[in-house]
């Protein structure tokens, strides 16, 4: 194995060794921190973070305003605070050593204030910003005002070319670096494109050279690129180490330091992961943002892919073959189906799945009256936890703050479950991100007998390679 040496990044020397950010309460400020302080780059996510009373209990996140514009300025309140109280935890448990970062999701809600709020409140105590989900123009202007180093997430050559053209290029001494983030294999929101295809898989190394060999057209030849998706055991990436044909190359490791002793997350999440099996994590497009994303494959996916498989188009006339009467609703509104979807309607309705409920697309999915209602109570309570929902139709930019479109019911509210999970809700009954590898948990000799850990021991660890 090849000598992992410091690369510089950020202003610093630090081991080439990244803490991925991950989402709501999945890193914090004591996991960043302490990865920091073994001279890598901890991030802790900046999306919807814990603060803390004078007891340093977590302040739940409640809402109480009677409008969603009033529960989305709660949520931008509590982002900012959430984000102070963990640089803080992070810069001091880092002792000086390393890079502390914040991970935002470009796509959720208030983005820009959140950022801005917290880089106020902790101003020295943040040394970069990571960004995906979306296309972070505004990210410049940030790092100019703040004197902050920048990391776009991205999933190709194109998708950074277009953030440099627009905007990067003027702001080019704060950009740290760019993360590559593998869109088959990383754990959460993924960045496919339209001309991808989430069943065909691309070998990364192709992807990156393509990446540095823009990033050089733009004078970037010595910028950092940091692999994130499907990094494991440093020996498998040892012909990307010291590669002069990919330049300066860090790994991130989002996964990994879940199972960790400082790992925010709760104790049955890290037990469940440690069981994972080959093809436990799927690919999957239900989540709010339209993107694809990963996570395990539990009895919430479960759902809702059977969800989506109890569901026929209408009509409001009769056309062509929707010829079928169906009422919908208490009052029996008419539609049409096709003769044959209407016997499966018969079917499901037999099965207690007896209320129907319309999508964007002019179809109905079938559910039960209890998660009908429950579904129906989550997309009132909306809080616009992402810039635009089609779970609620919210939308952050528009006059009525509504997409235009019918709430999508073949969804779900992301801020609930992840909240959910990430307080001690079962692993089986919420969102599970991970990325693809995480099945290693379980054929890693490192985690033997259930072992968990500490982020010291893990960054040992990689540092041997295997």
């Amino acid at each position: 194995m090849k000598a992992i040496n410091t690369i510089r990044m950020g202003g610093a020397d630090v081991l080439p060794l990244v803490e991925g950010g991950k989402g709501v309460s999945a890193s914090n400020g004591a996991s960043c921190g302490q990865w920091a302080a073994e001279g890598g780059v901890g991030t802790f996510s900046a999306v919807n973070a814990d603060s803390y009373d004078a007891e340093g209990r977590i302040i739940p996140q409640e809402y109480r305003g009677k409008t969603r514009r009033e529960r989305h300025e709660e949520l931008v309140a509590y982002g900012i605070a959430g984000g102070i109280a963990q640089a803080r935890e992070a810069y001091e448990r880092s002792n000086g050593q390393g890079r502390i970062h914040a991970n935002i999701l470009w796509e959720m809600g208030g983005a820009e204030r959140v950022a801005r709020g917290m880089l106020e409140g902790a101003r020295g105590l943040i040394h970069g910003i990571t960004c995906g989900a979306g296309m972070p123009y505004r990210l410049a202007d940030i790092a100019r005002e703040y004197r902050i180093h920048i990391y776009p997430i991205v999933s190709s050559s194109r998708a950074f070319s277009a953030l440099w053209k627009r905007a990067y290029s003027k702001a080019s001494e704060w950009l740290g670096g760019v993360v590559y983030e593998d869109p088959w294999l990383a754990g959460g929101h993924n960045g496919l494109s339209n001309s991808e295809d989430p069943r065909k898989p691309e070998a990364p190394y192709a992807r990156v050279l393509k990446l540095r060999q823009q990033m050089r057209e733009f004078g970037l030849g010595e910028v950092p690129i940091i692999m994130a998706g499907g990094v494991w055991w440093l020996e498998e990436w040892e012909d990307w180490i010291d590669n002069p044909e990919l330049g300066p190359i860090a790994f991130q490791f989002g996964t990994r330091p879940l199972v960790t002793r400082e790992s925010p997350i709760p104790d049955a999440w890290k037990q469940r992961l440690l069981t994972l099996k080959p093809g436990d994590v799927s690919l999957q497009n239900f989540s709010p943002t339209g993107f694809y994303s990963s996570a395990v494959r539990n009895d919430f996916l479960r759902e809702l892919e059977a969800r989506s498989q109890r569901q026929v188009a209408y009509t409001a006339e009769p056309i062509g073959e929707h010829s079928a009467t169906y009422g919908v609703g208490p009052r029996k509104r008419p539609v049409y189906l096709v003769p044959g979807d209407l016997e499966r309607v018969m079917s499901w309705e037999a099965q207690g799945f007896t209320e129907a409920l319309r999508t964007p697309d002019e179809t109905l999915i079938f559910e039960t009256p209890e998660a009908s209602r429950e579904i129906l109570a989550d997309q009132v309570a909306c809080m616009g936890c992402l810039s635009q929902c089609r779970f609620s139709n919210w939308a952050q930019h528009t006059d009525d703050h509504s997409n235009g479109k019918k709430a999508d019911p073949r969804s779900f509210c992301i801020q609930k479950t992840l909240q959910d999970i990430g307080h001690g809700g079962d692993p089986e009954r919420n969102l599970m991100f991970a990325g693809h590898n995480a099945f290693r948990f379980g054929q890693d000799p490192f985690y033997s007998n259930g072992f968990i850990p500490t982020v010291k021991e893990l960054v040992g660890r990689i540092m041997t390679g295997r």
